[in-house]
């Protein structure tokens, strides 16, 4: 058989009105467009479908069992059709993200929320990890996007880098908060919260000090950023920490912030870098969320870099 959807969708209006007339006006075609159908698709059958007697339209029983095949297929392409379109418009799947510590409390959730702010069936799983557990996860293709430290280049990882500058964090009303740019000798011996020493920002922070004579003070050593606020918060310490760990402690507070970030040279970097991967083709939902998430980094060293040029607090967006 060579059964169209048109001529279903047309049999299911003639038998829902009883009438070619009123069938003609609901598809939009002419009555002898519609009674042309009929007449083909009863051939293409082997059977008659409907009895024609003095100007009265009667479905034959045959029409009848026919009917709830034809609304069972035609409801299916509906559905089917509604199921495209929400893929379509990015509402349908599943978006798999997995997120370093630094971003993960605020930055990436609050991207996140807005991206998911019209896609209701849209489903999202959100994991928090180690960089280096981000990296496999990707490399075998487990979850569709990761977000963490800059790892080595792979094949099966395809990757947008990012390299941040890091910034310190003061309390709002103290002294060094009041000055553009901080260096080792503003901080030298005073108390600092940094990372375990293998990490690369401790490295490079115990570089800088040591190469212009200071004391580095090391009274906190976190496996994060995020604990060291509370300290630089409570008068504790300093810090000298990642751009997104500061950024979100921005974002979260808005005009209530107790801590300034100012810029501090010479400059520590931290490279973080955006995953996928390199083996697979991404589904369109996390197309699309990588392209934002990309885009809100880039906004974000922009902002950041305009506040610590112009020596204030980083604007809350």
């Amino acid at each position: 058989m060579n059964i169209t959807l048109r001529q279903l969708a047309t049999f299911r209006e003639v038998m829902r009105s009883s009438s070619i007339s009123q069938a003609a006006r609901a598809v939009g075609r002419t009555q002898p467009a519609v009674s042309t159908m009929i007449a083909n698709l009863e051939e293409e059958l082997g059977f008659a479908l409907f009895v024609r007697e003095h100007g009265k339209l009667t479905p034959t029983p045959e029409a009848r069992y026919f009917f709830e095949e034809s609304e069972a297929i035609l409801d299916r392409i509906d559905r089917t059709e509604r199921t495209v379109q929400r893929i379509r418009n990015l509402e349908e799947g599943k978006l798999r993200i997995a997120c370093h510590p630094a971003a993960s409390s605020v930055f990436l959730p609050r991207l996140l929320t807005g991206f998911l702010a019209d896609k209701d069936h849209l489903e999202v799983a959100l994991i928090m990890r180690s960089s280096d557990v981000i990296e496999d996860l990707i490399a075998s293709q487990q979850y569709d996007i990761g977000f963490s430290e800059t790892p080595s280049p792979r094949a099966s990882i395809e990757q947008v880098d990012f390299d941040l500058e890091c910034v310190c964090v003061v309390p709002a009303g103290d002294p060094l908060a009041t000055r553009p740019v901080l260096e080792p000798q503003d901080l030298d011996g005073k108390p600092m919260a940094v990372l375990f020493e293998e990490h690369a920002t401790a490295i490079q922070t115990e570089d800088v000090f040591r190469a212009a004579g200071c004391s580095l003070n090391k009274r906190f050593e976190l496996r994060t950023f995020l604990p060291g606020l509370q300290f630089v918060m409570a008068g504790a310490c300093y810090m000298i920490c990642d751009m997104i760990t500061a950024y979100s402690y921005m974002l979260q507070n808005g005009t209530h912030n107790t801590l300034a970030i100012k810029r501090f040279r010479p400059e520590i970097s931290n490279s973080v870098s955006v995953l996928t991967p390199g083996y697979a083709t991404p589904a369109l939902a996390p197309q699309a969320f990588r392209a934002q998430l990309i885009d809100a980094i880039t906004t974000m060293k922009q902002e950041v870099d305009a506040g610590l040029r112009a020596g204030v607090n980083i604007p809350t967006t």
